[in-house]
């Protein structure tokens, strides 16, 4: 089974409208949304992150591809979750994003 194939799950959304696309919903699959966070080698400095293919995503942090984390390249993968919509998904990553967790991800570290 490809990796695209692991991340998606068969679900029902018959109109396809935007609150499917917003929900992380294409035609008739799922598509696991994963949270994650990731660490500078060279500084001191956390990003955190959503994203459906997180192999892609981190080639594109360590290449320099990012605008936002190509000052702080290389990195390495401190955190991750998987969630069943971008909504919770976003919830928990503005969770990741706030004092206390970032203190959470800073003992990970």
């Amino acid at each position: 089974m490809n990796s695209f194939a692991s991340r998606i799950r068969k679900y029902h959304c018959p109109d396809g409208g935007p609150a499917c696309r917003q929900a992380g919903l294409v035609g008739a699959f799922e598509i696991m949304i994963i949270v994650y966070a990731i660490s500078s080698l060279t500084k001191n400095y956390i990003y955190v992150g959503m994203t459906n293919d997180l192999t892609r995503r981190l080639q594109e942090h360590n290449s320099g591809q990012n605008q936002s984390t190509k000052a702080y390249k290389p990195f390495k993968l401190i955190y991750k979750e998987e969630s069943e919509d971008r909504i919770t998904a976003r919830k928990r990553e503005k969770y990741l994003k706030s004092g206390i967790g970032k203190e959470f991800l800073k003992e990970l570290k």
